[in-house]
Formats: C-alpha cells, sequence, structure tokens
C-alpha cells in the first residue's frame, strides 16, 4: 500500500524524500505513517521498477536534494494498484479501502464504479461475518467482546453508506 501512497502523491509533484513524507502524513495520517526507513526502500523499489525517476539537484544553500518525479509507467501502475483486488484479512481491510477511496479522483468513472463495487462486496462479506459471529457464538463471548463486535458490525454498516454515497456521486458525475 505504501507504494500506492507515494506514486499518489508523486501524481502531484515532484517531491524530496522528506516531502513525500509529509505529503503521506498530511494526505494520510489517519491511516498510515511510514517512516524514513519504510519510504526509503520504497523508493528505491519503485525507482528500480521504472516507475519514478530521481534526479539530484543543488538548493541555494548548496545541500544535495533528490527529487523524485513519477513515470507514464508509474501513473499506469498507481491505477493498476487502486483497482487490485484488496486484501481479505479484515484487520487490513478498513485501512487499505480508506486509502484507495482516497485516491479515487484519478479514475475513470468506469474504473471509480468498479473500485466501489469490490470495496462495498469485501465490507458486506466482513460485516455478514461478524454478525453472524455475533449471533451464532453470543452467549461465549464477555461484555467486552460483544461491545467490541456490535462496534465492528456499526463500523462496517458505516464504511458501507460511505461507499454507497460515493457510487452514487459517481454515477450523477458520469452522466
Amino acid at each position: 500500500m505504501l507504494e500506492l501512497i507515494i506514486l499518489y502523491v508523486l501524481l502531484k509533484r515532484d517531491l524530496t524524500m522528506y516531502a513525500v513524507q509529509k505529503h503521506i502524513e498530511g494526505n494520510f495520517a489517519p491511516f498510515t505513517k511510514p517512516s524514513f526507513g519504510a519510504i526509503k526502500p520504497a523508493l528505491t523499489r519503485l525507482e528500480t521498477s521504472g516507475f519514478i525517476t530521481s534526479r539530484k539537484s543543488m538548493s541555494e544553500g548548496g545541500k544535495l536534494s533528490v527529487f523524485y518525479a513519477i513515470t507514464k509507467s508509474g501513473s499506469d501502475e498507481l491505477k493498476r494498484l487502486l483497482l487490485e483486488d484488496l486484501s481479505e484479512n479484515p484487520l487490513q481491510f478498513l485501512s487499505n479501502a480508506r486509502i484507495k477511496l482516497s485516491c479515487a479522483d484519478i479514475l475513470s468513472a468506469d474504473e471509480k464504479k468498479s473500485l466501489f463495487f469490490n470495496i462495498k462486496s469485501l465490507a458486506a462479506e466482513h460485516k455478514f461475518c461478524a454478525e453472524n459471529l455475533l449471533a451464532d457464538e453470543y452467549n461465549q463471548y464477555n461484555f467486552y467482546q460483544k461491545i467490541v463486535m456490535d462496534n465492528t458490525v456499526c463500523e462496517y454498516k458505516n464504511f458501507i453508506s460511505i461507499v454507497e454515497g460515493l457510487e452514487k456521486d459517481n454515477a450523477r458525475n458520469s452522466k
């Protein structure tokens, strides 16, 4: 997911590694907070794959800075990553789905429709699973587990409502 985020922030303009981290914090802080130790290898992987390029520039203060820029194949990779299936692991699902929805502005109406459908479908599966566990095993859970499970079901219901709103907006704007 970090590669997707880096490509997205580089889509706007060329940035240094420090600026990449600051843009990630500014746009995705509720979902992730990667360290330089995670960003640097991700930038290297993206550059090795040809999805970004780097250029060195001397600042007015005489400091060497490395600027990263997205390539055409990087833009294509960004779209591919956005449309790629999400993990079925519920622990990762909501955070990753939120990141993808946050980046959906770069997709065409049909691509958004596909993304929204896939996210909503998987969210509905997770909600259904949580509801069934709660109903079938209710007496086995302690008070705290019941509260957490109830909250999980509510969180998925709210998330599905958000995606449905995005679907309606996309349908309205694509006419």
